[in-house]
């Protein structure tokens, strides 16, 4: 086998794997999951009795799907500069994301120590607060940038 060969085939492969989308109509998915996930939060919040933990973090992962779902979903016209005005925003949104992660512990601890005049112990973000930051980040600079091109 030639190597030359073997480069372009993996070369074919990640350039097939970097450019998939969804097509347009999973938008309108993403939007519905996001929608019922939300009401379905505020339901269980408000009306529901009792400790529906497993209810709660179903509904989290539904949010985080819907939005994911928006976010890989193609526009209606999808031209290179959507494209390239999409790979911005999901890497403005992995900087600001990593900020985040990094300083808001420290934020939140000193908060809490000032509010709470007790010793607050450190807590660590999790894995959806960090996520739902970084997808929202990204749709809304993917927008943002896309209104003013």
């Amino acid at each position: 086998m030639n190597k030359d060969y073997v480069i372009d085939c993996e070369r074919t492969r990640l350039e097939k794997i970097a450019s998939f989308r969804l097509p347009y109509a999973f938008k309108t998915v993403g939007l519905v999951l996001i929608f019922c996930s939300i009401s379905l939060m505020f339901y269980r919040a408000f009306v529901m009795d009792g400790d529906k933990e497993w209810f709660r973090l179903i509904l989290r992962k539904a949010l985080l799907i819907g939005m994911l779902v928006i976010s890989i979903s193609r526009d209606k016209i999808e031209d290179e500069m959507t494209i390239a005005l999409r790979a911005q925003s999901y890497a403005i949104a992995f900087v600001i994301g990593v900020v985040y992660a990094l300083v808001m512990p420290y934020v939140e601890y000193g908060v809490s120590n000032v509010v709470h005049s007790g010793g607050e112990v450190y807590k660590d973000l999790g894995d959806f607060q960090v996520l739902l930051f970084m997808l929202m980040i990204q749709l809304m600079f993917y927008y943002v940038l896309k209104r003013n091109r």
